[in-house]
């Protein structure tokens, strides 16, 4: 299991690598300002129009297939919590 935080900015950032194994993922917006969201999505064609956001202080859970990677933007410098677990390693 890894936990780190990561500066997410206005370029896409791969936050999740790909493994041969499922990984479980929690993900948590650090920032609590009000309009301060962080998208994410499967690839690096993610931006701030396409993709579905996490809000301020939201804490969101997922479960990545094996090859699957996860990646985040923000509209500005924001902090991610992100704890991995990968399954079956």
């Amino acid at each position: 299991m890894t936990s780190e935080n990561v500066t997410i900015g206005t370029t896409a950032a791969r936050i999740v690598e790909a493994s041969i194994n499922p990984q479980h993922v929690t993900l948590h917006n650090m920032t609590k300002a009000g309009n301060k969201y962080i998208y994410y999505g499967p690839n690096s064609s993610i931006t701030t129009l396409n993709s579905i956001h996490i809000d301020p202080g939201e804490t969101l859970k997922l479960t990545l297939m094996p090859n699957e990677e996860l990646w985040a933007i923000a509209a500005e410098n924001l902090d991610l919590g992100v704890l991995t677990q990968k399954q079956g390693v």
